[in-house]
């Protein structure tokens, strides 16, 4: 008996089904034993056939009417965990942390100062003081700066008339950061009637000058009006005049002729060009410009044609924007105040671009 075609046909029948199958199978192995009986009536070949014959067609009733079954074959976490550790690992450049910008806090000066409310405790500018007439100035200053000032720290005159005061007078007592103070000065008036300009500092412990303004190099001054002594004797006739108050003349503290070029520096109390110290106006470019930039503490104004008076320079609009020379022609005036509070007038008299050069005339009061 070929054995082949069963056995196709029981790989597609489900196990549960197949031990039916083989019972089936057997009871036709049983009967093709009768296939060896001496019975004449048994036709060995036609029964086997038949029988064959119908066991495939049960089997193919079977495997049509057996429901189908999914075999889900278990997980074992031991391969996943090794599938894992094999699998490659994609490396990925990681993209840069975006950070706002981080504004630096501004650092206080170790030596600054700025001036107390009011800075003239004594003194007001343009005071009326007497002929050889003493007197004691007191600045209220404002320690702004990161330093204590001790006793080695000293109030010293730095430009101006002395007015007859000591050069350095040292502080007395502590002044901590924060805190204000009241500095006085002895001095006395001249002799001569006019209008005196004295200028000061602080000086630190190591011989370094500082004052106020932004830089905390700016000086404190005193301004007075010297006149002559009232003279308080009785007329000796009713017919006797008193004698006029004499008025008070302004001096030029400095006048002369200067000549700058590009990126030059002029300081208008010395008219010393890139000194380094107390310069007030540069020389500058711009797109297709060229601009006197005022320095420091430095004001500007233009005035126009006529010279200016002092008075007139004193009212103009003073500012800390730059002039424009291509704006102005030669022959204009350009009223200023220095970095020591002196007014004066700066009159263009030629500019040249190629190369550039400018040539001015300079007339700075002895007084702001």
């Amino acid at each position: 008996m070929n054995l082949k075609p069963m056995q196709k046909v029981l790989m597609n029948v489900p196990v549960p089904n197949r031990f039916l199958i083989w019972l089936i199978f057997l009871a036709i192995s049983l009967a093709g034993c009768n296939l060896f009986s001496t019975s004449p009536q048994a036709d060995p070949t036609i029964n086997v056939t038949q029988a064959y014959q119908t066991v495939e067609a049960r089997l193919t009733e079977a495997i049509a009417q057996t429901p189908q079954v999914t075999i889900t074959t278990p997980i074992d976490e031991n391969e996943i965990e090794t599938a894992a550790a094999t699998t490659p690992t994609v490396e990925t450049t990681p993209m840069p942390a975006i950070t706002q910008p981080v504004t630096p806090s501004p650092t206080a000066l170790c030596d600054h100062a700025a001036p107390g409310s009011p800075i003239d405790v004594t003194i007001p500018d343009d005071s009326l003081i007497e002929s050889n007439q003493k007197f004691t100035k007191t600045w209220r200053l404002h320690n702004i700066g990161s330093c204590t000032w001790d006793e080695s720290y000293a109030v010293v005159w730095f430009s101006g008339d002395p007015l007859g005061a000591q050069p350095s007078n040292p502080l007395q007592g502590s002044v901590p950061p924060g805190a204000v103070v009241d500095v006085s000065v002895d001095m006395e008036a001249p002799e001569e009637p006019g209008t005196y300009q004295s200028n000061w500092k602080l000086r630190n412990s190591a011989g370094v000058l500082f004052g106020i303004g932004p830089n905390a190099d700016s000086s404190f001054w005193v301004r007075i009006q010297v006149i002559e002594p009232l003279d308080t004797t009785p007329s000796p006739t009713p017919t006797a005049t008193p004698t006029p108050t004499p008025t008070a003349t302004v001096s030029a503290h400095a006048h002369g002729h200067v000549t700058l070029n590009l990126d030059d520096r002029l300081d208008l109390d010395t008219l010393q060009v890139n000194s380094g110290v107390g310069e007030d106006v540069a020389l500058t470019s711009g797109e297709q410009i060229h601009l006197l930039q005022p320095l420091g503490n430095a004001l500007l104004a233009s005035f126009g044609n006529n010279q200016p008076s002092l008075l007139e320079c004193q009212e103009s609009p003073l500012s800390a924007d730059a002039v424009i020379i291509e704006n102005i022609e030669a022959g204009t005036y350009v009223c200023y105040r220095t970095n020591m509070s002196l007014p004066g007038w700066m009159l263009i008299e030629q500019f040249n671009i190629d190369p550039v050069i400018l040539e001015v005339e300079i007339y700075t009061w002895a007084i702001p």
